[in-house]
């Protein structure tokens, strides 16, 4: 949720920011409209209830003739309160919904545009190249019995897989490597719950604008989280932070659940786009003037994750347009996959500054003056579905099997995969 204070000294600013996300002058001129609103219902019904509670107070001092007229004049007193607390909780009710489906402000270093008009900052690694003519990882996976698609589709539909054999110890591999690095940076491990309640989607802004996305138990109104980033950010609601206690850096391993609302006939072959993934995901909670910083560190992370992979890949700077509703600025790495001759997402990093932190009424404890909000951070340190492709599309051979990379040698235990 956005500062309503900053929207009250600073509209002109604000609604200049929003509108780089297609947000109109009108819908902020609605969110000042409720505030305004909302604050005169709340001085209202003080002042009401104050004058209330000195009528109470005067009945208890009044003489027996007195008595009658007052005891009146306070029922109609409490009425009073009644209905305007009634408003006050109609009014609250709007102020919430709105404000709730208002974007974060955009970092003013993000680029404008939409979907596609990323800025390509880099290109690491070598593109890979081949005497043959390269294969999917589909192909890769499935002719050696590692991937097995058909069974994942009886059992449970479409875009559902089982990893098998060494399909299945790749991934064990690729999370306790990437659990490694990530805790060689000060990042502690966790697993977390992956049914949360609905403030938890809330708090990290998935609800409501990415509902159409999310999966919801029938009986017991848990979500399916798609990334462990909502038990991390959940995980310190209503809590207060000594400033010594931050960066708190954590990595989490989960199984994550997406939907794919939209994506129909999208990514249909293979496991690019599947509804269950498995996701390693750093998140860190910073005071504010450290978390551009601490963003520019999980990128890095993230890119030394796929470095020693031996990947090669592009880093862009993700357009205002094409944010999360939580992001004020998101770096993606793009790794090239040979089965599509294209340049794909694997990892995000977005710096989400203090949208998610006032929804989950996370703070840092000042000696002086209110208490801060904290401003919190994820990054995907390795999706595991994504990273399986671009590793063994990348490090094929003319045979069909795939060269380990060095730095996964010791988790794996071989520097061939799908040897015959």
């Amino acid at each position: 949720m956005i500062d309503p204070r900053l929207l009250r000294e600073e509209p002109d600013t604000v609604a200049a920011a929003l509108a780089r996300r297609g947000v109109d002058a009108a819908e902020v001129q609605r969110l000042r409209d409720l505030d305004e609103h909302r604050r005169a219902l709340i001085a209202e019904v003080d002042a009401a209830r104050a004058e209330q509670k000195s009528a109470s107070q005067a009945i208890g001092k009044a003489t027996p003739d007195e008595r009658g007229a007052l005891i009146d004049a306070a029922g109609e007193l409490k009425q009073r309160v009644a209905d305007l607390e009634e408003r006050l909780e109609a009014t609250t009710r709007d102020y919430d919904a709105a404000f709730a489906a208002v974007p974060n402000l955009p970092h003013p270093d993000a680029p404008d545009g939409d979907e596609g008009d990323g800025v390509v900052l880099r290109h690491v690694g070598q593109r890979p190249s081949f005497d043959h003519e390269p294969r999917d990882h589909v192909e890769l996976l499935e002719t050696p019995g590692a991937l097995d698609l058909a069974r994942g589709a009886k059992v449970s539909g479409a875009r559902f897989a089982y990893l098998v054999g060494d399909g299945a110890l790749l991934e064990l591999a690729l999370v306790r490597y990437a659990l490694d690095v990530a805790m060689a940076h000060g990042h502690i491990p966790v697993i977390p719950p992956v049914l949360v309640r609905e403030q938890a989607m809330y708090g990290t802004g998935f609800l409501p604008t990415d509902e159409q996305q999310i999966f919801l138990t029938r009986d017991d109104d848990y979500y399916l989280v798609g990334t462990s980033e909502v038990p991390l950010a959940a995980m310190h609601a209503d809590e207060l932070f000594d400033a010594d206690d931050l960066p708190l850096r954590y990595v989490g391993y989960s199984p994550c659940f997406r939907r794919e609302a939209g994506s129909h006939g999208k990514d249909t072959r293979g496991i690019f786009r599947v509804h269950q993934f498995e996701k390693v995901e750093m998140f860190a909670f910073t005071h504010p003037d450290e978390s551009s910083a601490e963003h520019e560190r999980l990128l890095a992370i993230e890119e030394e994750i796929l470095a020693g992979l031996e990947l090669h890949y592009r880093v862009v700077d993700i357009p205002v347009g094409d944010l999360g509703a939580s992001a004020a600025r998101k770096f993606d790495i793009e790794a090239w996959l040979p089965g599509q001759d294209d340049y794909r997402e694997v990892t995000s990093c977005s710096n989400t500054t203090d949208y998610q932190a006032r929804r989950l009424k996370t703070r840092i404890r000042v000696a002086d003056g209110d208490n801060l909000l904290v401003h919190t951070l994820n990054g995907t340190a390795l999706p595991v579905q994504r990273t399986i492709i671009a590793l063994v599309e990348q490090h094929q051979r003319a045979d069909g099997s795939v060269t380990v990379p060095e730095a996964l040698r010791p988790y794996l235990g071989r520097e061939v995969l799908f040897q015959a």
